[in-house]
């Protein structure tokens, strides 16, 4: 069993399978009272497609700017962490700008101020001014945008802990985790305009990407003989099933029936905090993918899983292009049917457009020489800061 390590020889494209797979799973998760979305994890267990675009989104960064560390050292690293994290900051505005537009456009023309209301945009609309500023601090964030403003942060933060992760990797995990535990007991976020909080704490958020990226940098292969042994996945696959079976009493009338002390404990089970449960089952999932998905599986290697592949590969493109589709297939749903026919339609158009819009990528790509005609041998962090 291969442990999940791409090395300098070759791409581990299950980095890129599983990130685009998330990226189709926010996409339908997006697209409100969707029937399709019940395919999407987050409705069989804690965790959802948030956990799995983090981790990925650490491990895969500390990849590439793990690499140039070594090689050009901590001021070169660290400006390049920096310089991708003002690009992030770019598309995540010009998404801002492009997906307001959006809203305010369907709202005013179908006279349908619900739109407004619902995309969390009402403030922008009474003070647009003021609104503004609060979105280019990343105060302010229209529904569905917080996942950006996140990883715009965890760069900010990264250049030190990666020095740290190749030198002690585990006090730098250790401290990854203290600042978690932090998090919860002084309840320390961020603001948010007009008020309350960060959706996704990111003192909270950056043990997962830290535990990503600690996983590139040989965390990995020091856990490869326990993800290796059967009482791990057996532990795995029991609390996943445990997750199952708490997510049917959500959902399952008469099944709802739990103790009064049980759910004291478990509930609630906080996103915004990164709950202990939520880590736990992507952990869960993360060891039973990486003991029956080798990176050898022939699967990989599939016409069918590729176009997953390639919006992994172009995952922040894609990612801001989901944002856009979601909203706009919600404004289908409601403005011109809600039917079954027609969410099965719009998720599965959404998807194949945002295959199409992956590939006319890596083909502008190819026509530049930044690409070959055939898949990429090379390691592709794209969120992380483009090919490696």
């Amino acid at each position: 069993m291969h442990s999940p390590v791409v090395t300098s020889t070759g791409r581990d494209l299950r980095l890129d399978l599983f990130r685009g797979l998330a990226l189709w799973l926010i996409f339908l998760d997006h697209i409100p009272s969707n029937a399709v979305s019940w395919i999407t994890i987050r409705n069989y267990g804690f965790s959802d497609a948030t956990e799995i675009f983090i981790f990925i989104s650490g491990y895969t960064a500390a990849f590439v700017y793990g690499r140039a560390m070594r090689e050009r050292g901590f001021v070169v690293a660290g400006a390049r962490i920096l310089k991708r994290a003002w690009q992030i900051y770019v598309a995540h505005i010009f998404l801002f700008a492009i997906y307001l537009a959006e809203i305010s456009y369907v709202a005013t023309s179908f006279e349908n101020p619900l739109y407004a209301e619902e995309m969390n945009i009402l403030d922008f609309l009474k003070q647009p001014d003021q609104t503004i500023v609060q979105a280019l601090l990343l105060k302010f964030k229209p529904a569905n945008m917080d996942v950006l403003p996140l990883y715009i942060v965890l760069l900010l933060l990264f250049p030190p802990i990666l020095w740290l992760l190749q030198r002690v990797p585990t006090v730098a995990l250790g401290a990854s985790a203290t600042m978690y535990v932090l998090a919860w007991w002084l309840n320390i976020n961020l603001s948010a305009y007009p008020e309350g909080v960060w959706y996704f704490n990111p003192f909270a958020w950056q043990l997962l990407f830290v535990f990503g990226a600690w996983c590139a940098l040989g965390g990995a292969d020091r856990l490869g003989s326990a993800l290796r042994s059967p009482y791990t996945t057996g532990l795995a696959l029991a609390y996943i099933t445990f997750g199952v079976v708490i997510a049917l009493t959500w959902y399952v009338p008469g099944f709802n029936r739990l103790p009064v002390w049980f759910e004291d404990m478990i509930y609630p089970i906080d996103k915004t905090n990164l709950d202990v449960l939520r880590f736990a089952h992507f952990l869960a999932l993360a060891a039973v993918t990486v003991r029956f998905v080798p990176q050898t599986w022939p699967g990989l290697s599939s016409w069918a899983l590729y176009p997953a592949i390639l919006c992994g590969q172009h995952s922040l493109e894609i990612f801001c292009l989901g944002i856009f589709l979601a909203f706009a297939g919600h404004f289908a749903m409601v403005e011109v049917s809600a039917a079954i026919w027609m969410q099965i339609l719009i998720s599965a158009l959404g998807i194949i457009i945002m295959t199409g819009t992956a590939a006319l990528i890596m083909w502008y790509k190819t026509l530049e020489g930044r690409g070959a005609t055939t898949r990429p041998k090379t390691a592709n962090a794209d969120l992380a800061g483009g090919e490696a």
